[in-house]
């Protein structure tokens, strides 16, 4: 009897939160940066969506002049045009 009033309870406990939703795979920073719906992104990175036509991208923190710096470690997925990857393992910024 006094397990199943517990369970009762642990049922009940659950079913008083609300729900949570499960972040999008593009608010977890794993989707393609390309597939973001409202800015257009930059394919060959994924978990930071850098703007296509920037001329350069430098990490934050690190030695580069800008303009524009991005905050890592994100992955590499095509051609490193702004060389992000310091040491070619595929992620960049870390």
């Amino acid at each position: 009897m006094r397990k199943l009033l517990l369970a009762g309870l642990a049922t009940a406990s659950l079913a008083a939160l609300p729900a949570v939703p499960a972040l999008a795979a593009k608010d977890r920073g794993d989707a393609p940066a390309a597939s973001t719906s409202k800015r257009k992104c930059d394919p060959n990175y994924r978990g930071r969506c850098l703007r296509p036509g920037v001329s350069d991208y430098d990490c934050a923190g690190g030695s580069g002049n800008g303009p524009y710096y991005v905050s890592g470690p994100f992955r590499v997925v095509g051609s490193d045009r702004h060389r992000l990857d310091a040491d070619g393992d595929g992620i960049a910024c870390e």
